[in-house]
C-alpha cells in the first residue's frame, strides 16, 4: 500500500510489524474458503492495518518456504481510502515510510524485490 506524502514531495509505503515473527513486511494473509484473491487482499489489509484500500494492478506473486512448507502470496498495488490503524495481536505497529527507509526496514529480501515491482507499477501506470 502506498500514498503521496503529506508533504507532497515523495511517496510513502505502509509496512506492518508482526510480533509473532518480529518482522517488518507488507500486509498479507491467508485466503478464506470461497474468497477471491482480491477479496482476501482487501480483507487482510483491513484486518492488519485498519485501513480500507482500493486495489490497483497486480504485482508479481511471491513464492517461498516457511517452516519447510511452500507459500504463495499474491500482492496488488493499493492506495488507502479510509480507516485508521489499531494494533492487534497479529500486527502491533504500522508505519508509513519513504521508499529508502522502507527498503531498509523490510526484514525479508523477497519483500525488497516486491518493493521494486511496486515502484515500477507506480512510475509506469
Amino acid at each position: 500500500m502506498w500514498r503521496e506524502s503529506p508533504f507532497g514531495d515523495h511517496i510513502e509505503l505502509a509496512l506492518v510489524h508482526r510480533p509473532k515473527y518480529d518482522d517488518w513486511s507488507f500486509p498479507k494473509g491467508k485466503l478464506h474458503r470461497g474468497e477471491s484473491f482480491r477479496q482476501a487482499a482487501l480483507r487482510e489489509v483491513r484486518e492488519e492495518t485498519g485501513l480500507d484500500c482500493v486495489l490497483g494492478r497486480q504485482l508479481p506473486t511471491v513464492h517461498y518456504l516457511a517452516n519447510g512448507r511452500p507459500k504463495e502470496v499474491r500482492y496488488w498495488e493499493a492506495v488507502p481510502v479510509g480507516g485508521s490503524f489499531a494494533p492487534s495481536h497479529e500486527v502491533d505497529r504500522m508505519v508509513w515510510l519513504p521508499v529508502g527507509a522502507a527498503r531498509r526496514r523490510l526484514t525479508h529480501e523477497r519483500d525488497e524485490n516486491l518493493l521494486g515491482a511496486l515502484l515500477e507499477t507506480i512510475n509506469h501506470p
